[in-house]
C-alpha cells in the first residue's frame, strides 16, 4: 500500500534521502545529520491518518488485509545515532513493521520520576519508524522478559507494601496501570497512533503469561481479564495482543513466540494468525557456547507460516544490540545481545541470512495479493511429507510447495508440473506455476566480518603500545587506583543478622558489603592445629556471586544460582575482620514471583569448625555497605580529576584484584563500529568517557558441545548450532561512535580478578570480504516484478537468468577480486578452489563489472561467459571480493 505524505515538501525531502541513502558513499555520520535535518521538516503526522482492525485471515490496514513482516528493535540497546540506519536496513531487507517493547525500568528509575531522553527517546524512535513509512508495533507489557534486568520492572516495584507481581492484586495492578496508561497517554499526546496519522497499528499488554499462570491460580485468571479489561478501556484506537495466551479474552488476539509456529491457531476462529517472536537465534550466558540459526531453516519456518494460514510475523530479533550499563538481566546473561540476528550488534549486515530473508520477503510479497484475496487455503497432498497450500480468488492463484523431509530430496508433480524439492524446504510460486524462491537454495552473499586494530591495519597494537610509541601521554599510559574492600564512607548502617542483598541495595550498585568481627582464641588455634581440622563458612543458599575476605585477604569466591556455599577459611589468633561480599549479575528476568527472587545470602549460614561449636552468622552484628567507592566517587567520570588520587600503573606491575585502571585514547578514523578488546581481562565493568559500556566477563565456554558442520535440516533447538567451545564467551565489547569523541576518549575498568589492562586493546568491526556462490539452478532475483508480471506474461525467459548480487557495506566499494570461477568451482568463501570446469575469463569479466563499484551484479548464464565451459554440467560462479574505503571518498570521523 502506498504511504501519502503530508505536504509535497516532505515528499520531495522523502525522495532526495533516499537517492542519498542508496546511492551516495558518503560516511553513516553524514547520513545521521540529513535525516535528523528531515525530521525537523516533517509533522508529526507521517500517513494519511487511518484504521486498524482484523478478521480471521490477518490485520485490516485501511481497509485492506495485509501480509506483515516485522522486524525487533529494542531502541535501548542501541544508541539514538543508531537508530536511523537500523530502521533503514530492516526497510531495506523487506520489513514493513519495527517492534519493540516499552522498558519500564528505563523509564521511571525512580517512581513518578520519568526518563523519556537518549537512549530511552521512546518517542523519536517511533518517529523515526513512521519517518520511514514503517509501521510500529508497541509491546506495553510492562512486564518484557527480554533478557532485561528484572524483566523490565523497576526495582523500587517490590517495595510496595502488600504487592505480588503479575496476579489479581490491587497494589500491582495500581501501578501497572498507572505506567500502561502513561505509555498509551504519551503516544496520544504526539499523535504516533494510525489513526493520528502515525505508525503504531498494534499494542501488547502483559508478555507470555501463559507460561506462568497457573502458578497463580484462580488469581490468574482473574489478572488476565482484568489486564485486557484495562488495555482496552485506555482508548487507544488499535488492536492489542497478549502472546502465548490461550485464554486471551475475546477482544484481544492471542499470538505465538517460538521456532516454529506454522501450526499455531489463536482461540477463536474471529482472530489472524499472528507470530509475534520468532526466535532466530538466542540469548547467551557467561561461560557458554555461542548459538547461531541456519538461514535456511529460518526462512523454512516463516516459510511455511505463510503457507499454512499466517498473516503477521516478527523477527526476535531483527537487531540484537547490546546491553549497555546494568542492563542484562539473567542472572548472568552477556553484554552483548546481538541474537544472531540479520543486523548484528554493531550495526552491520549479517549475510547470508539477511540477504537470504529479503528475498523470502520479496517472494512473499509476490504472493500477497492471493494471500489476502483468500480466505484459506487448499490443501494438497503431495506425498508422505510433501504438500502444497494453494491461494487462489479473484484471478489471482500463489502456491507453497513443503517438503519436510529432513534427509530426501523429492521431486512432486503439482499441476502438471514438476518441481524438485530439496529437503526441510519450501518453494514459492507467486503465479502457481513459476518457483521464484526455495528456502534452501540461498543466493545472498556471504559477508566475512572482521575486527583490526584501530591503529594499525596489519599490526594488532594495544592500547600501552600506543602511547609508548607515540608518546601521547607520557611513557605511562595506565593509571591505577585500589578499590578499598568493605567499609569506606560513613554512608553506611548495623544491623544485627544477614540482610537480604536488594532490599539494601535497590539495584543501583551489583555489590554490597557485609563486615563483621570474629574472635578467635588460642585454644581455637590450637584446636585447628590438634584436628588437623579447618574452619569454614557455610550457607544454604546462595545468588550470583559471594567473595569471602579474612582480614583484607581474599578467601575464596563462589559463583552460581541459589547453590550451596562452604568454603575453608584462616583465622588468625585474636578479632579478625570478615567481610562478605555479594554481587549480582543481572537480576532474574523471568518466571513467576519475582519479587521473592531476590539477590545475596537466604536461609542460614555459618561458621564451622570451633572448638567449642559453630558460630551462627545471624545471631551477629553486621555493617553494610552498598557499592564500590570508585562508583559513589563516578571515577569514570571525564571531570573525575579531583576525585580520586590515581598512581601510574607500570609495564611489568603485576595487576591485582579489586582495582580501577585508567587510560586515554584516540577514535579510530573512519565510520567503523568499534570494540574495545577486553580478552586479557577477568571480570569487572567498563566505561568511556563516562558511558557504562557494561559488565565484562571472559569466563570459557565449555570444550565439547559445539558442531563443526550446521545442518539446517531438521526442527531446530538453540543447543543445535553452537560454536566458540573452549573459549571466552564474549572477549569484544561495543563501544558506540556516538560516545567517542576526535582524541582523548577517557576508559576506566574496574577489574574484580586480576585481569591485566596492559593488552586492552581497540578494534574496528567491519565487512571487509564478500563472498557468493550462485548457481544455474538459482532463482532470479525479485526486486523488479510484482505480482501482476506473472500473471499477464510480462516476464521473458531472459529475466528469468539467475544473477549474482555483491555489495560491500557502509560505502566500501570493490578494491579487488580475490577468486572467480564461472564452471564447477569447490570450497566455500575464503577456500574457493577451481574445479574441473573453469570459464577462463571468470576474473576479467567480474573484475569489470564489480571494481570500484560499490554493488555490481553479475549474470549467472553461458552467454554472459561468451559459452558454456562444459556442456550438460549445472554451472556455478563463486566469487570472493574484497572491500575498502574507496579512495577517492575522505571519510570524516564523526
Amino acid at each position: 500500500m502506498e504511504k501519502p505524505w503530508t505536504n509535497s515538501r516532505e515528499a520531495t525531502t522523502r525522495r532526495r534521502l533516499q537517492f542519498l541513502l542508496h546511492f551516495s558513499s558518503i560516511n553513516t555520520l553524514i547520513l545521521l545529520l540529513i535525516i535528523t535535518n528531515f525530521l525537523r521538516l516533517c509533522h508529526a503526522n507521517f500517513f494519511k491518518p487511518f484504521n486498524v482492525s482484523y478478521d480471521h485471515r490477518a490485520l485490516i490496514i485501511d481497509g485492506h488485509r495485509r501480509m506483515l513482516i516485522s522486524g525487533g528493535i529494542h531502541y535501548p540497546r542501541a544508541t539514538p545515532q543508531m537508530w536511523p540506519d537500523l530502521i533503514a536496513k530492516s526497510k531495506e531487507g523487506g520489513v514493513d513493521v519495527i517492534q519493540t517493547y516499552a522498558f519500564w525500568n528505563g523509564h521511571e528509575p525512580i517512581r513518578g520520576e520519568y526518563n523519556f531522553e537518549g537512549r530511552y527517546d521512546i518517542v523519536k524512535f517511533a518517529k523515526l519508524v513512521g519517518a520511514n513509512a514503517l509501521y510500529l508495533h508497541l509491546r506495553i507489557g510492562p512486564y518484557v522478559c527480554a533478557e532485561w534486568n528484572f524483566g523490565g520492572f523497576p526495582v523500587w516495584l517490590r517495595d510496595i507494601p502488600g504487592i505480588e507481581f503479575r496476579t489479581d492484586n490491587a497494589p500491582f495492578k495500581a501501578e501497572m496501570e498507572r505506567f500502561v496508561r502513561k505509555m498509551v497517554d504519551l503516544m496520544r499526546e504526539e499523535k504516533l497512533f494510525s489513526w493520528q496519522g502515525g505508525p503504531i497499528i498494534m499494542l501488547q499488554i502483559e508478555n507470555e503469561y501463559g507460561n506462568i499462570e497457573s502458578s497463580f491460580g484462580h488469581g490468574g485468571k482473574e489478572y488476565v481479564k482484568w489486564a485486557a479489561d484495562m488495555a482496552l478501556g485506555l482508548d487507544a484506537g488499535v488492536p492489542w495482543v497478549m502472546c502465548r495466551q490461550t485464554d486471551a479474552p475475546e477482544n484481544i488476539i492471542d499470538a505465538c513466540n517460538a521456532y516454529y509456529c506454522d501450526g499455531f491457531r489463536p482461540n477463536s476462529p474471529k482472530k489472524p494468525i499472528l507470530w509475534t517472536e520468532d526466535w532466530d537465534g538466542w540469548y547467551t550466558t557467561w561461560g557458554g557456547r555461542l548459538p547461531h540459526r541456519p538461514a535456511e531453516d529460518l526462512a523454512f519456518a516463516v516459510a511455511r507460516f505463510f503457507q499454512r494460514g499466517g498473516s503477521f510475523q516478527n523477527y526476535y530479533m531483527y537487531f540484537g544490540g547490546t546491553n549497555f550499563g546494568r542492563t542484562s538481566g539473567g542472572p548472568f546473561y552477556i553484554t552483548s545481545y546481538d541474537y544472531d540476528a540479520p543486523v548484528d550488534e554493531y550495526g552491520l549486515l549479517s549475510e547470508p541470512k539477511w540477504g537470504h530473508l529479503k528475498d523470502l520477503h520479496a517472494a512473499i510479497k509476490l504472493c500477497e495479493p492471493a494471500l489476502v484475496a483468500a480466505d484459506s487455503s487448499k490443501y494438497i497432498k503431495l506425498g508422505p511429507k510433501q504438500e502444497a497450500h494453494v491461494y487462489q480468488a479473484n484471478g489471482y492463484c500463489s502456491a507453497f510447495l513443503a517438503n519436510i523431509d529432513e534427509h530426501k530430496t523429492i521431486t512432486v508433480t503439482f499441476r502438471g508440473q514438476s518441481y524438485v524439492l530439496p529437503p526441510w524446504s519450501v518453494s514459492i510460486l507467486p503465479d502457481c506455476r513459476t518457483t521464484v524462491f526455495n528456502t534452501a537454495k540461498v543466493a545472498a552473499q556471504t559477508s566475512i566480518k572482521t575486527l583490526e586494530s584501530a591503529l594499525h591495519t596489519s599490526l594488532d597494537i594495544t592500547l600501552t603500545q600506543q602511547f609508548q610509541n607515540e608518546g601521547s601521554h607520557g611513557s605511562m599510559s595506565w593509571m591505577t587506583l585500589k578499590e578499598p574492600v568493605c567499609i569506606w564512607s560513613e554512608n553506611n548502617f548495623t544491623a544485627k543478622g544477614i540482610l537480604e542483598h536488594l532490599n539494601v541495595t535497590k539495584d543501583q550498585s551489583d555489590y554490597l558489603w557485609h563486615f563483621t568481627r570474629i574472635y578467635v582464641s588460642d585454644e581455637d588455634i590450637a584446636f585447628w592445629e590438634k584436628s588437623k581440622v579447618s574452619p569454614a563458612i557455610q550457607i544454604d543458599s546462595m545468588r550470583d556471586v559471594i567473595r569471602v575476605f579474612v582480614n583484607d585477604q581474599l578467601a575464596g569466591s563462589v559463583v552460581g544460582r541459589w547453590v550451596k556455599v562452604t568454603l575453608p577459611v584462616q583465622f588468625q589468633s585474636g578479632y579478625n575482620n570478615l567481610v562478605l561480599l555479594t554481587q549480582t549479575v543481572g537480576l532474574q528476568n523471568y518466571g513467576a514471583f519475582l519479587e521473592r527472587d531476590g539477590g545475596g545470602i537466604k536461609g542460614h549460614a555459618e561458621l564451622t569448625g570451633f572448638r567449642n561449636g559453630d558460630i551462627d552468622l545471624s545471631n551477629l552484628l553486621w555493617t553494610y555497605q552498598v557499592g564500590l567507592r570508585g562508583e559513589f566517587l563516578k571515577i569514570y567520570a571525564i571531570n573525575d580529576e579531583k576525585q580520586a588520587e590515581w598512581t601510574d600503573f607500570a609495564p611489568g606491575a603485576v595487576p591485582s584484584t579489586f582495582t580501577w585502571y585508567k587510560t586515554y585514547f584516540d577514535a579510530p578514523a573512519g565510520a567503523d563500529p568499534v570494540a574495545l578488546d577486553l580478552e586479557s581481562m577477568g571480570k569487572g565493568q567498563a566505561w568511556v568517557n563516562g558511558h557504562h559500556i557494561g559488565r565484562y566477563w571472559t569466563l570459557v565456554a565449555p570444550e565439547k558441545g559445539c558442531q563443526r558442520y550446521c545442518d539446517y535440516r531438521g526442527a531446530y533447538n538453540s543447543d543445535k548450532c553452537r560454536t566458540n567451545c573452549g573459549k571466552p564467551t564474549q572477549i569484544w565489547y561495543h563501544v558506540p561512535r556516538a560516545w567517542l569523541q576526535k582524541s582523548n576518549n577517557l576508559l576506566v575498568i574496574f577489574e574484580e580478578t586480576g585481569g591485566n589492562p596492559l593488552d586492552i586493546s581497540v578494534k574496528t568491526r567491519s565487512t571487509r570480504v564478500v563472498c557468493s556462490q550462485v548457481s544455474e539452478s538459482h532463482y532470479p532475483p525479485l526486486g523488479k516484478w510484482s505480482h501482476s508480471d506473472f500473471i499477464e506474461g510480462n516476464i521473458s525467459m531472459i529475466e528469468l537468468t539467475p544473477e549474482m548480487h555483491l555489495k560491500c557495506q557502509n560505502g566500501f566499494t570493490v578494491s579487488s577480486i580475490e577468486f572467480a570461477s564461472y564452471g564447477t568451482p569447490q570450497g566455500s568463501c575464503r577456500r574457493f578452489s577451481r574445479g574441473n570446469c573453469h570459464a577462463a575469463n571468470s576474473l576479467l569479466l567480474v573484475s569489470k563489472a564489480c571494481l570500484g563499484q560499490n554493488e555490481c551484479t553479475v549474470a549467472i548464464s553461458n552467454a554472459a561467459f561468451g559459452g558454456d565451459p562444459c556442456h550438460g554440467v549445472v554451472k556455478t560462479l563463486a566469487v570472493e571480493a574484497r572491500c575498502a574505503v574507496p579512495v577517492n571518498v575522505g571519510f570524516s570521523e564523526y
